[in-house]
């Protein structure tokens, strides 16, 4: 078996494109499975493979001869969550059997309940409010029972993530408008209350660092990150108004309206799963990464603004020409 050949489900996404782009320059050869549609030209060294990660014989094929399985897919729009979210996760623990290949899996906060709160460890106990969240845990226990059976799998959790090219987030779906430029800032959290952030490149960079040294993990392996962790609930908001305003942009913070969200949830899932998540930005969420630096010695940690000035940019809210010549 090629030892560095991994197959990616979800590379299209903020968290697996962002694995797919660092393994490439380690040398890996990634292979990255897509529904539909054109492979993006940044993207050309990834070996695109037509399928659906709800196939389970297109899985198969796909992962033939790989030694990591990166499984950060979802289910198309992030509809049907309980239809199709084990279903997939069951496809790649499959191809992993097959291929004794490791798992990787992107973890999130949405495993825990507000019984968990302030300061999530790995092995805090997971008792969710919602319905991803009761998924999450339910997708968790399936790995572990895997490895029960002689698997490996890894898995790193991680606050709120954003990112250059991630969509699918608060930061992108809440505070900014992608496209647009950031006159208004909404910050879905109160003044004095405690956020956790993940900078999606920060967070691949450290799955490959943790995989680099995967012979000496458990076979179950559950680290939690610290990111970006908003004291006071404000940073990230200030900081994006920051950047604004170093672009020559007049930016308000303002809060979040909760109040359209509740009216409109009833019509509209997006909404619905949005409000269904308010519990995180109600109570003070800080995720202790001890475990990770007593195995890595270090996390790799981008400074905010820095963070936030790129993701601006990617969402192509201000233009990277006025860095550039400023």
């Amino acid at each position: 078996m090629k030892s560095n050949k991994v197959l990616i489900l979800g590379a299209t996404g903020g968290i697996g494109g962002e694995i797919a782009r660092k393994l490439i320059r380690e040398k890996w050869d990634v292979c990255a499975l897509r529904r539909n549609g054109q492979k993006n030209q940044q993207d050309s060294d990834i070996r695109w493979i037509q399928g659906d990660a709800l196939n389970g014989e297109q899985v198969m094929a796909a992962a033939s001869g790989c030694s990591v399985i990166v499984h950060a897919v979802n289910p198309p729009g992030y509809r049907n969550w309980e239809q199709q979210v084990l279903p997939m996760l069951q496809n790649t623990i499959q191809a992993a059997e097959r291929n004794g290949a490791l798992i990787i899996f992107p973890g999130t906060v949405y495993n825990y309940g507000p019984d968990a709160f302030p300061l999530l460890r790995e092995k805090s106990p997971q008792n969710p409010v919602t319905r991803k969240g009761a998924i999450r845990v339910q997708m968790e226990r399936a790995l572990f029972a895997w490895t029960q059976r002689g698997g490996r799998v890894l898995i790193l959790r991680a606050g709120d993530f954003f990112g250059p090219q991630a969509g699918n987030n608060w930061f992108s779906q809440g505070l900014i408008k992608p496209g647009q430029t950031p006159r208004i800032i909404r910050n879905p959290g109160k003044p004095g209350t405690g956020h956790q952030w993940a900078y999606l490149p920060d967070v691949a960079e450290t799955l490959i660092a943790l995989l680099a040294r995967r012979e000496q993990l458990d076979p179950f392996a559950c680290f939690q990150m610290r990111g970006h962790w908003d004291a006071d609930g404000t940073a990230m908001a200030g900081a994006i108004q920051r950047v604004a305003q170093l672009a020559g942009i007049h930016a308000k913070v303002t809060s979040f309206p909760w109040w359209l969200i509740t009216a409109m949830a009833p019509f509209n899932t997006t909404m619905y799963e949005m409000l269904e998540m308010r519990y995180l930005w109600q109570k003070a969420i800080q995720m202790d990464n001890t475990k990770l630096i007593d195995f890595l010695g270090h996390e790799p940690h981008t400074p905010l603004i820095d963070a936030v000035r790129t993701t601006l940019i990617g969402q192509g809210c201000i233009n990277q020409a006025i860095f550039t010549h400023s």
